[in-house]
C-alpha cells in the first residue's frame, strides 16, 4: 500500500507525487529508518502507471540521500539520513535572514553547478523551430499513426552515420533502436538480458541512475572499483564466471572524469569473451574533449559483447527525450519487443526534426561551436575553484560537462550541497555515487549550463559554503 495520495488527473507529474509523497513520509516518521520500500515494478502496478516515472522519483531520492538499495535485498529508507534532511519538515518555515530562499523548482534546474546541464542559452532555437514548423506542415497521416517501436527508419539511418563516422561505432541502422534516453535504454536492456537476481557489476564511485534502475529490475549489484585506467578488470574477474553484465563509462567515467586505457579496454573485452558477460557502454558525453581528439567507443573495437547506449540529452537539450541504444542483430528483436512494452514508440514529429539536424550539419557544426564554448566554462569552473574555494581541487577536468572534486575527511558532502542549494547552487554529493560502505566525500561540479560569469559567482558562494561548515583548509595533496 502506498504512503502518500496519488492523483492521475493532476496536472503535477507522476514522478514528482511520487517523489514527494515519499519524501514527505520519511520527513514526518511516517516511513522509518531502514524500512523497506516496494519495488518499483510492484508500485507502478499499484499505481496503474508506467515504471519509468517510479524509476525517475527513486532515483531523485537516492540522489538526495533519503533512500537506498541494497544488494540483492531492494529499497530502504536510509539508516543515517543527515541531521539537515531528518530535521526538515515537508513545509518548511521561513529562511533565516541570512540565508537565501529555497530556489522554485524550475529556477533550481537552472541554477549554476547542475551536473548534465548543457548551454541552453547557446541552442539554435531559431534554427531548431525552423524545422519543426517545416516537418510539422508536411506532417502526413502516415506519420500521424503508430510509429515504428524501434524509431523513426530516417533518424536511426542518421544516428548510425553519426556513430560509425564520429564515434567509430560497428553498426547498422537495423542495430539502432530509439528510445527516450539512457535510463529507458537501461531499462530496456535489463528487461532484456537480466533476470531478477542476475549479478551486474557497476564501477564505484559510479552513476546512481543506473544503479537504480538495474536494481529496479531486481539486479544483484556488485561494486567494482575505479582506477586511473578505468574500471579494475582484475577487481572484476575475481567476482567469478556469475557475473552477467557490467555497466562502464569508459570515454569519461561518472563521477571521476577517468578516461579507460587501451590496456584496460582490451583486458575488459577479453574478459566478456571468455566469461560470455555483457558490457553496458554508456557513452553519455564523449563528444567533449579539451586535451585531445574524442576517444573512439569501446564498442568499435568488439562489438559482439557490447550494448552501447547515448543520448543527445546532454548534448542538444534534456527536454528532447531522445537517445539510442545499439545492439548486436541477434538482440534487436527482443529489445525493440521491450521497447514497445514500455511506452510504444518516441515521438514521430521530434525525430524527424532530429533526423534534419543530424543529416544536414547541424549537429556537426554545434558540437564545435559548443566544444570551444565549454572550455571556456571548464577554465572558469576551474580557476574559480583555486581562487574562491581552494578546499576543492578538480581530480579530472580533461573531459564531459562536470568536474568532481574531493572535500577533506570528516566534512558530509551532503551538508555542502544542502547549503549551497540554499544559495541558489546546484552541486551533486560524490558520496552519493558510492553503493559500499566507505564513500569519498566531494562535489560533484556541471559547467556546462552556466555563462563564466556565474561560474566564478557560483564558486564564491561555495568557498562561503566551505568556510561555514569548517572545510576551509585546501587539501592539495587529495587532488589525484
Amino acid at each position: 500500500m502506498t504512503t502518500f495520495s496519488f492523483d492521475p488527473s493532476s496536472a503535477t507529474p507522476y514522478y514528482r507525487q511520487i517523489y514527494d509523497g515519499y519524501r514527505t513520509a520519511i520527513l514526518t516518521g511516517l516511513l522509518r529508518r531502514g524500512e523497506r520500500l516496494p519495488s518499483t515494478r510492484a508500485l507502478a502496478a499499484e499505481l496503474g502507471i508506467s515504471r519509468l516515472p517510479v524509476v525517475y522519483a527513486f532515483e531523485q531520492l537516492l540522489h538526495e540521500g533519503y533512500i537506498e538499495g541494497r544488494a540483492g535485498s531492494g529499497t530502504y529508507v536510509k539508516d543515517s539520513i543527515p541531521d539537515e534532511l531528518a530535521n526538515a519538515t515537508a513545509s518548511p518555515p521561513a529562511p533565516q535572514k541570512t540565508r537565501a530562499p529555497l530556489l522554485p523548482r524550475d529556477r533550481a534546474r537552472l541554477a549554476p553547478l547542475r551536473v548534465s546541464l548543457p548551454a541552453l542559452d547557446r541552442f539554435p532555437v531559431r534554427l531548431w523551430s525552423k524545422l519543426v514548423s517545416k516537418h510539422a506542415r508536411q506532417f502526413t497521416v502516415e506519420q500521424m499513426a503508430y510509429g515504428d517501436p524501434a524509431g523513426y527508419v530516417p533518424l536511426r539511418e542518421a544516428v548510425a552515420d553519426y556513430l560509425r563516422t564520429a564515434r567509430a561505432v560497428r553498426c547498422e541502422a537495423a542495430q539502432v533502436l530509439i528510445v527516450s534516453g539512457s535510463q529507458m535504454a537501461l531499462q530496456i536492456t535489463a528487461l532484456s538480458l537480466l533476470g531478477r537476481g542476475t549479478t551486474v557489476c557497476i564501477e564505484e564511485p559510479g552513476y546512481p541512475g543506473a544503479h537504480a534502475t538495474l536494481t529496479g529490475g531486481g539486479a544483484l549489484i556488485v561494486p567494482v572499483p575505479v582506477d586511473g585506467e578505468g574500471i579494475d578488470v582484475d577487481a572484476l574477474a575475481a567476482k567469478g564466471r556469475k557475473v552477467r553484465a557490467v555497466y562502464v563509462t569508459p570515454s569519461h567515467q561518472y563521477p571521476l572524469g577517468v578516461s579507460m586505457t587501451a590496456s584496460r579496454r582490451l583486458a575488459l573485452l577479453d574478459w566478456a569473451r571468455r566469461t560470455g558477460a555483457w558490457i553496458i557502454e554508456d557513452d553519455y558525453d564523449s563528444e567533449y574533449r579539451y586535451a585531445s581528439r574524442p576517444l573512439g567507443a569501446l564498442q568499435g573495437i568488439d562489438a559482439s559483447r557490447v550494448i552501447y547506449i547515448g543520448t543527445f540529452s546532454k548534448v542538444l537539450f534534456p527536454s528532447l527525450r531522445l537517445g539510442y541504444v545499439v545492439v548486436p542483430h541477434s538482440l534487436i528483436d527482443d529489445f525493440t519487443r521491450h521497447r514497445e512494452s514500455i511506452d510504444l514508440f518516441s515521438p514521430v514529429l521530434e525525430q524527424a526534426v532530429l533526423a534534419e539536424f543530424l543529416r544536414d550539419g547541424h549537429f556537426g557544426r554545434h558540437l564545435r561551436r559548443m566544444r570551444a564554448l565549454y572550455e571556456k566554462r571548464r577554465d572558469a569552473l576551474v580557476r574559480g575553484l583555486r581562487e574562491h574555494a581552494a578546499t576543492l581541487v578538480p581530480h579530472n577536468s580533461d573531459a564531459g560537462l562536470h568536474v568532481s572534486a574531493f572535500l577533506p575527511d570528516g566534512i558530509d558532502d551532503r551538508v555542502v550541497v544542502r547549503e549551497a542549494a540554499l544559495r541558489g547552487v546546484e552541486a551533486t554529493a560524490l558520496s552519493t555515487c558510492y553503493v559500499g560502505d566507505q564513500p569519498r566525500s566531494g562535489l560533484v561540479l556541471g559547467f556546462g549550463g552556466a555563462s563564466e560569469r556565474r561560474i566564478i559567482a557560483a564558486c564564491k558562494t561555495l568557498g562561503e559554503v566551505l568556510r561555514q561548515t569548517g572545510a576551509s583548509t585546501p587539501q592539495l595533496e587529495r587532488a589525484g
